[in-house]
């Protein structure tokens, strides 16, 4: 029984590392996350604010994202404009009135702004209430960063920069890679804003 518990440990972890050499090599996107990291900090160096959103796991990663923009990553400095779609009253209140698949994009409506960003995040890159999410935020001059798991998604098509990740059969890879991702972001944005604070070369 050890064994095979040590394999499904080994097994895991392989995956991951090999999803991850594969994202390394993937240069379209890596040039992608460049550009998403460039995106957010232009637009958190002047008046816009950030919104993340997305489902299960995906709401988590949207709320880790948001809080250490407002909080902090790795050091302090001052707090930057992000908001994961997150709170219970507004996405009860909207899916008991007008369904689950508008409590994203209600709440960008109500919220965003041109120049905005929202940050869509979905594995399967066709979860209904971020992809209306898109839709609402594009029509209101935002622009949208897409993170799917899969090529030729809806979301993809979507979003203005795209950050694609394939990583096997499930979704627990794609968050895994997702996360790694978000965390990339966030020390670019960090070096860009704020090079006194930084441990990347400038």
């Amino acid at each position: 029984m050890t064994d095979i518990r040590r394999d499904i440990v080994t097994g895991a972890l392989a995956e991951s590392a090999s999803a991850l050499d594969a994202l390394r090599r993937n240069t379209a996107t890596l040039d992608a996350i460049v550009a998403a990291g460039a995106l957010l900090a232009e637009t958190l160096s002047g008046r816009g604010r950030v919104y993340s959103c997305g489902n299960g796991g995906s709401m988590s990663d949207a709320m880790h994202f948001a809080e250490e923009l407002s909080g902090r990553y790795r050091k302090n400095r001052r707090a930057l404009a992000a908001q994961a779609i997150s709170d219970v009253g507004h996405l009860s209140c909207v899916a008991n009135d007008f369904g689950y698949e508008q409590v994203f994009a209600r709440y960008v409506e109500a919220h965003g702004q041109a120049g905005d960003v929202l940050v869509a995040i979905s594995t399967s890159g066709t979860s209904p209430n971020v992809l209306r999410a898109a839709e609402v935020a594009r029509a209101r001059g935002m622009r949208v960063i897409a993170f799917t798991g899969r090529s030729d998604t809806p979301l993809g098509a979507l979003g203005d920069i795209e950050i694609c990740t394939p990583a096997g059969r499930y979704a627990d890879r794609v968050q895994e890679l997702h996360i790694k991702v978000i965390h990339i972001l966030l020390e670019l944005v960090e070096q860009a804003l704020f090079p006194e604070l930084s441990d990347s070369p400038a």
